[in-house]
């Protein structure tokens, strides 16, 4: 590997930022979603970073807490541009669906009808599920290259889908599994996900896999990041603790959330469960009710499905405004509880990056993140599956016998509507091979017409 050397643009940092405002339009569908809008953009179409690369990066978001579609732009921005490449990649990833659930909690918190917002979004969920089945089918295809790591997919598959396994202890047993077998049978873990390219990745990216970035790790460096990094992260908080008291719902958030931004290991779905119990029943920020809408809401807007902490902070402070007008008092909490819930994913990368870029010559460590690329391959078909079934069904159950802890969805409950919209969606992306945006668009209309039909199952 050799480095780069000076500082500087892979790509013209204009081309980088229209490009990302692009992905953050598309970002729809969680974590399985937004993987699958990057990879298309960013290796298959533009190939400006190889697989190889986009799953080394990919790996290592995945074992950080916090959205990893986001740090992935995160990383990725930072190795086409440097520092101001990562950061604004990172911004224009959240930025989207910041904006779209500030304003639906607004109306939600004014009027409590989003009826016909629901149904608009209602029909992009069916549409995120063809989505997210084209991210397996693709990174499953590059990534599983022997017998040996198909099954590690499946297992992690199985895990976590039938034996409700959690989330860090597959990606750990998939890389120790993975490192023991590269001492035993090296062949069966080398080349699968991050050794030199092949002829089925496509031409040469422009982020070549054997250049190694500028920066280069250093106790100064990390120090430095480390510093300004909390300062940036924390100052809100002591500020908004210092106006308006150490009691105030904007302190309390401030806290929790920043709390909770490094304990998401697993995804949003890990952590959503102790959010919405902490903010119901103990701080009674909002019902249980609103809870499930602003869930609903959530998973229908571009950006990472935590940003429902978004909503969450907006009703309580519009609750409990203090004395300032509700409607301030929410877009202030809001705004807030998105700065602290987003930027550790900034310090998380920057910091860690050069090490991580240097560390893909080691070959027991290329081993194990092959080990954890084939059971990501796993997990994103389990996200899949549970967004198809949230999506597809009214009702689901758990069976819960013995090791087995698996959801199931209530056969006489499925949604027609939503079912047909997938199998539209299906065809438009693996037939006609139109482009993710193109079908979120006639499948965002599909469910507008379908509400405002009265059909149901929106």
């Amino acid at each position: 590997m050799t480095t780069t050397g000076a500082p500087r643009d892979v790509v013209p940092f204009r081309q980088a930022v229209r490009a990302w405002f692009a992905i953050s339009l598309q970002t729809f569908g969680g974590p399985a979603g937004q993987i699958a809008v990057m990879q298309r953009h960013l290796v298959d179409e533009r190939r400006w970073i190889g697989q190889h690369r986009f799953l080394h990066a990919l790996n290592y978001c995945m074992l950080l807490p916090g959205p990893e579609a986001q740090q992935l732009a995160i990383y990725v921005g930072w190795l086409l541009n440097g520092l101001r490449g990562g950061l604004v990649a990172g911004t224009l990833f959240v930025l989207p669906g910041m904006i779209a659930l500030l304003a639906l909690s607004a109306i939600y918190a004014g009027y409590g009808d989003t009826r016909v917002v629901t149904a608009l979004f209602a029909g992009l969920a069916p549409a995120v599920v063809a989505i997210v089945a084209q991210a397996v089918w693709r990174v499953g295809s590059r990534a599983l290259n022997n017998p040996a790591l198909i099954g590690f997919a499946v297992a992690a598959f199985g895990a976590l889908a039938v034996f409700g396994v959690p989330f860090p202890i597959v990606i750990a047993v998939a890389a120790l599994a993975a490192w023991l077998l590269h001492r035993y049978r090296p062949a069966l873990v080398t080349g699968g996900g991050h050794g030199g390219g092949s002829a089925s990745d496509g031409p040469e990216p422009l982020i070549s896999d054997g250049a190694l970035h500028h920066d280069q790790p250093s106790a100064r460096r990390g120090l430095t990041i480390l510093a300004v990094g909390l300062l940036v992260w924390l100052l809100p908080v002591a500020l908004v603790a210092v106006l308006t008291g150490a009691g105030s719902v904007y302190t309390q958030q401030g806290l929790f959330f920043s709390g909770t931004a490094v304990v998401t290991f697993g995804g949003a779905y890990a952590v959503l469960a102790f959010v919405a119990q902490r903010a119901v029943e103990h701080y009674a920020w909002l019902s249980a009710g609103d809870m499930v809408r602003g869930l609903a809401l959530a998973e229908t807007t571009p950006g990472p499905l935590i940003m429902v902490v978004q909503f969450v902070a907006f009703l309580g402070a519009y609750h409990h405004p203090g004395g300032l007008d509700p409607w301030a008092a929410g877009v202030i909490a809001s705004l807030l509880t998105t700065w602290v819930t987003f930027v550790p994913c900034f310090l998380f990368i920057l910091l860690g990056a050069p090490y991580v870029e240097r560390l893909r010559g080691n070959t027991a460590l290329s081993a194990a993140l092959t080990g954890i690329t084939a059971a990501v391959v796993g997990v994103i078909a389990n996200l899949g599956l549970y967004f198809a079934v949230h999506t597809l069904f009214t009702e689901t159950g758990t069976i819960t016998a013995g090791p087995l802890n698996m959801q199931v969805p209530h056969v006489g409950t499925i949604r027609w509507v939503p079912l047909a919209i997938t199998i539209i969606a299906s065809v438009l992306i693996f037939k006609l091979k139109w482009s993710v945006l193109r079908v979120l668009g006639v499948c965002a209309l599909l469910g507008l017409a379908a509400g405002l039909a009265g059909l149901p199952g929106i």
